[in-house]
């Protein structure tokens, strides 16, 4: 069962310092929609599928992580290909893909205290100029990378209470506790952060 984001290894992506991930992450997202060709898109695919391999998850950790956001495309790209062409279609479940498989490589191999940490320096130079708060930002990021499993294991956990209680398992009736339960831990959260005066006035 899915508990953190970050998977403990020595891996080269992992000593890989963050600074250098969320740049080729940058990189790569930019690269990917310079094309339309398939064989190019697919090349990208199967590359950040051996990046995403390569940092060791389990399959079982693997498929928690990757199920949802990769069905979640599959309708995206199946719309597009009836909507526009097949070809279309194909590209954008690849591109999304791609940019899922590198994501999560680099969301498995890094601290979620780095990560905050870097994006805040990188948002310095637009806290100086008045468009953000950089440390909000950071803040904000480690926040959404906390409540992923979190959300996950209470989906797990009302899906069993269902099946215990002989309730059919369905998506949509889950929701609204789901989003009631996510909201409260959100709230709790929020009046801590203030309590610690983790955020400027």
């Amino acid at each position: 069962m899915l508990k953190s984001l970050h998977v403990e290894g020595s891996t080269p992506l992992h000593r890989l310092s963050v600074r250098i991930k969320l740049a080729g992450l940058f990189v790569a997202s930019l690269a990917i929609f310079v094309t339309e060709s398939p064989l190019l898109l697919g090349g990208a695919a199967a590359l950040a599928a051996l990046v995403f391999a390569s940092v060791g998850i389990a399959p079982r950790d693997a498929a928690s992580r990757l199920a949802w956001p990769l069905v979640s495309v599959a309708l995206v790209a199946l719309a597009t290909g009836i909507f526009e062409t097949p070809l279309a279609g194909l590209a954008t479940f690849l591109r999304f893909a791609t940019l899922i498989l590198l994501a999560a490589a680099v969301t498995a191999s890094s601290e979620t205290g780095d990560v905050m940490e870097e994006v805040t320096v990188l948002m310095r130079p637009f806290e100086r100029l008045g468009l953000v708060n950089a440390a909000d930002i950071g803040l904000a990021l480690g926040l959404v990378l906390r409540f992923v499993p979190d959300i996950a294991l209470r989906y797990e956990s009302l899906r069993e209470s269902h099946a215990a209680r002989g309730l059919p398992v369905r998506p949509l009736r889950m929701l609204a506790p789901m989003i009631i339960l996510t909201l409260k831990d959100a709230d709790m959260i929020a009046m801590a952060i203030d309590a610690r005066g983790l955020r400027r006035q």
